[in-house]
């Protein structure tokens, strides 16, 4: 493992998340790693102890280096040291948000031919153990379960194999959804995550002083993100297993938190919990909230700096590559407003016309990038795809242009997904389920702006001559029973006699956005709690 010794001038330039692991607690064996809402704290030092256990415990039950493990899990600590154990034996891991349900976790589970599926029992009133035994029976192929109930395996650490070393190696699949209602495989290496991590770091200016926060599902991309952004800093991380604001409050009051947020929701919801109590500090220690994952409105980053004084260090980032451009604490107010910053630390980022010309400052186009953090390939129905060009650029299918200070400012996105709560959904999915209710002649799923899931899905919907009303509640109770995600319900409808189509017969989409742009949800409840 290598690091300079200055991190805002520092790369990740060789080792394993094992090594940045140990090497830290070598440092700051007795500093405090992590800490959880029950009261729980680890050290650096007893991470490391732990994880090894746990990795010999892992071993005994046939879990070795390129087994490939599934794991649906909260955020937790001991979600932590399962997965970095799985990094210590060099296991390729395929993390799953605890939300997703048997038509997420099964198609996950088939895409990267997963060995094994770790779970729990229950979660939030949720019968996991249940679903999983169901993915087990209609898997493609070979699957163990493991059900995680009176804590992790354990084992002597003396009979683990060497560490791996090749930090370049895909061990990591995050699935993300495509313009296609299959899930793809987005395969990460140590080395990658570890430049992404390396890269919020620098960003946020952060020191063994600050303290974080992992408030969101530590399955997600941001996951690995913030605990390299611990590990390389030596500073201590709060995780919570759902993020619910007032308790979440409390529990950042208690442990002098410096550093937090998520992405766009956790703003506003923190936000709604400053106005409870205004001219009053909501956590005195607070310098920033930081985040990503949605598009954040200039409206609310104004509102939580007058009202919270403390500004937004929005970036930009996508599963593929989750740091990308970064705002900084030093950035001025204007800018941290109304751009998503500039490149991180090893990211390059250009912009580039439909014919693949780099377009100068100031010219709106495609937004394409390159670095360290850049993901490996995708894996696509057991095929490697490499989506990169000659020179090692990716365009991401966002649209935007640069300023002459670096800065990135996104006007559009060609992709066809919708970014809800940080999450990429792809609309196919939901129109595939919704166009089986014998009530729908044609539905379109799009998009909208929401300030406080960054984007809301809204169902766009042609009935049939002869059918009866249809009310958002039957959409939703419609989904349920298809078994995708809540995350995933049609949260508005609205209604069309005929869909706007190309002369190849499209539905016309950006017509529909453009059309609803600023109306109302049928149904808006701004939830207690994120999820």
């Amino acid at each position: 493992m290598t690091i300079d010794s200055a991190v805002g001038t520092g790369t990740v330039t060789t080792g394993t998340l094992w090594d940045l692991l140990s090497d830290r607690a070598r440092t700051s064996r007795e500093r405090t790693m992590l800490i959880d809402e029950h009261g729980r704290r680890e050290t650096f030092g007893s991470v490391v102890d732990a994880v090894e256990r746990v990795a010999a415990g892992l071993l005994a039950q046939g879990i070795s280096a390129g087994s490939t493990v599934s794991w649906q899990l909260p955020t937790r600590i001991d979600t932590v040291v399962l997965s970095m154990a799985l990094a210590r034996l060099g296991a390729v891991q395929n993390p799953i948000i605890p939300i997703y349900r048997g038509r997420e976790v099964g198609a996950m589970v088939d895409q990267c031919a997963s060995e094994w599926l770790i779970t729990l029992e229950r979660f939030r009133g949720f019968d996991h153990r249940a679903m999983a035994e169901e993915v087990r029976e209609n898997a493609r192929g070979p699957l163990e379960l493991m059900v995680i109930t009176d804590g992790l395996p354990d084992g002597d650490p003396a009979t683990l194999p060497a560490p791996p070393t090749d930090g370049d190696a895909a061990r990591w699949i995050y699935t993300t959804s495509g313009t296609t209602s299959a899930p793809k495989g987005v395969c990460h290496s140590d080395g990658t995550l570890m430049a992404g991590g390396l890269g919020l770091a620098d960003a946020l200016g952060a020191t063994a002083e600050d303290v974080s926060t992992i408030l969101f599902p530590y399955a997600h991309i941001g996951g690995p993100d913030m605990m390299v952004a611990g590990l390389v800093t030596g500073m201590a991380l709060v995780i919570m297993e759902v993020f619910e604001p007032v308790a979440a409050v409390e529990l950042m009051r208690g442990n002098s938190v410096t550093v937090t947020g998520g992405s766009t929701p956790h703003y506003s919801l923190l936000l709604a919990e400053q106005r409870k109590q205004p001219g009053t500090a909501l956590i005195p220690t607070l310098r920033a909230l930081a985040g990503g994952g949605a598009p954040m409105p200039e409206s609310l980053f104004r509102d939580v700096l007058h009202e919270m004084g403390i500004p937004v260090l929005h970036a930009y980032g996508m599963t593929e590559c989750p740091m990308i451009t970064a705002a900084r604490p030093a950035d001025a107010t204007e800018l941290l407003a109304t751009t998503s910053g500039r490149p991180v630390l090893g990211c390059e980022v250009q912009i580039r016309s439909e014919d693949d010309e780099v377009l100068p400052v100031g010219v709106a186009g495609r937004v394409w990038l390159r670095g360290s953090m850049l993901f490996k390939h995708y894996l696509d129905d057991g095929d490697i795809v490499r989506p990169f060009d000659e020179d090692g650029w990716l365009f991401t299918g966002d649209l935007g242009r640069l300023q002459v200070d670096g800065h990135l400012v996104l006007v559009g996105r060609e992709k066809d997904l919708i970014i809800r709560k940080g999450e990429s959904i792809s609309p196919i999915e939901i129109e595939v389920v919704l166009s089986q209710h014998p009530a729908i002649a044609d539905v379109a799923v799009i998009g909208l702006a929401d300030d406080v899931r960054g984007e809301r899905i809204c169902a766009v919907v042609q009935l049939h001559p002869d059918a009866l009303p249809l009310e958002l509640s039957d959409l939703r109770e419609h989904c349920h029973e298809s078994g995708i995600s809540p995350a995933k319900y049609p949260e508005q409808i609205e209604f069309v006699s005929e869909m706007p189509r190309t002369p190849t017969m499209k539905i016309r989409k950006q017509n529909l956005r453009a059309s609803l742009a600023g109306s109302s949800a049928a149904e808006k409840p701004r939830p207690a709690a994120v999820v």
